[in-house]
């Protein structure tokens, strides 16, 4: 197969993404870089067709076998650490494309699904896409923006400096349960009703943080999740190692503990439950064990999750915020969209390619879920090591991104009149 990028124009950047190529041929899109590929004796339709698409071309690639591209979506840039002899057609950050025997790409897809994960390349694929930021800007709600502006920059800061002060928090260690402990107190003096869920990690004992606010309405209510892990990791260390953490993941659990503080007297129509998890970077644990032990009835009543992930290391050059889901999670997807446009400056980008975080336990059941997880081009390279370090974070994109996520939240649960 032959290969080609072209990039979408500014003018159409934003809006639906359709291009008919003849029988054979194909395109992959990653965000605004698209790849056709085809036979040598297709290659001449095949860049009419582009021109007739308002593509303009960028590069030659190379000449690749079909059967030996894979999408990667990686932590970071775990999968070019451990792989650094992979030749890369593609390099997007969080995505790439590779060329990989089948065979060995199957392999290394199993070997670490909380690192990364290789996928085969389909056809006419959206790997992610971006939102242009005004798209779907809308006039704020009084009400919604009230409790937007109750995100406080130096309260974040001082929760995810406390947690940062651990030295590991990796799921079996003393130090993940003190942490617990701290975080669990904290939201009971906020008023919630809180309970830790013991859960097993690789033989060892660890625990979810698990919180809950009823919602007012008469009859049957809804409930909505906001989900982060807790606990931290350094791969070449090992569990005694230094396990800062500060993105991966103090961020999206410092986070946490702020957008419980501004709902805290929040009269919300249907229920809001905040859940910290264990055991993430092991393998989803925490969150695989708290989706299993679910009643049919509980599944039912979850209207929606929000999972953060990651949300403070600013990796490109304007504030962006990747929302990664399933096809059945574009309800939540196209409702944090809308938030980011009315109540942040944030530029979205979009994947129905879920992976590695603790939404995914909950799409395999049927649930709607969506990780919010810093912008994908030129990954954190920190992550899972020493070097994740509270110097590295940027507390004004994680404060947008929570905007983001409490107006959406927001909408969700309702308020009673």
């Amino acid at each position: 197969m032959k290969l080609a990028k072209y990039e979408v124009p500014p003018n159409v950047r934003g809006g639906r993404f359709d291009l008919t190529l003849p029988p054979g041929a194909s395109w992959v899109r990653f965000g605004n870089d698209v790849l056709l590929y085809g036979e040598e004796a297709q290659w001449k339709g095949l860049a009419d067709r582009a021109r007739k698409g308002h593509l303009q071309k960028r590069e030659r690639v190379s000449t690749v076998k079909k059967e030996r591209m894979h999408i990667v979506v990686q932590n970071g840039r775990l999968f070019q650490q451990e792989h650094p002899e992979v030749p890369v057609i593609l390099d997007r950050g969080r995505f790439l494309l590779v060329e990989l025997d089948p065979a060995r790409a199957r392999r290394l897809g199993r070997k670490s699904p909380t690192c990364y994960g290789v996928l085969p390349l389909g056809k006419n694929k959206v790997v992610f896409d971006v939102q242009a930021r005004a798209a779907a800007r809308t006039a704020p709600i009084a009400s919604i923006q009230n409790l937007v502006d109750k995100i406080s920059r130096p309260t974040f800061q001082a929760d995810l400096t406390r947690l940062v002060s651990f030295p590991t928090r990796f799921s079996t260690s003393v130090h993940y349960a003190s942490a617990a402990a701290e975080a669990r107190n904290q939201l009971t003096g906020l008023g919630y009703s809180t309970k830790f869920q013991n859960i097993t990690v690789n033989g060892g004992a660890s625990r979810n943080v698990i919180v809950d606010k009823r919602g007012g309405a008469a009859g049957a209510r809804k409930v909505v999740l906001v989900t982060a892990h807790l606990d931290s990791i350094n791969l070449q260390g090992g569990p005694a190692a230094s396990a800062p953490g500060a993105d991966d993941n103090g961020s999206g659990s410092a986070g946490l503990l702020e957008i419980a503080r501004v709902f805290r007297d929040h009269p919300s129509k249907h229920d809001l439950r905040f859940i910290l998890f264990g055991g993430e970077e092991e393998g989803l644990f925490g969150s695989k064990h708290y989706v299993a032990k679910l009643s049919a009835s509980e599944r039912a009543r979850i209207q929606a999750v929000v999972n953060m992930d990651m949300i403070a290391s600013l990796n490109t050059s304007t504030r962006s915020v990747l929302l990664e889901g399933a096809t059945l999670s574009q309800r939540v997807i196209n409702g944090l969209k809308e938030a980011a446009a009315t109540y942040t400056n944030l530029t979205v980008e979009t994947s129905l390619n879920p992976f590695a975080s603790d939404h995914v336990p909950f799409i395999n059941k049927g649930i709607p879920a969506v990780l919010t997880i810093e912008g994908a081009d030129n990954a954190n390279s920190r992550i899972h090591s020493a070097n994740d370090t509270i110097a590295h974070v940027k507390s004004d994109l994680a404060v947008e991104i929570l905007r983001m996520n409490v107006a959406f939240v927001a909408s969700e649960v309702g308020q009673m009149s």
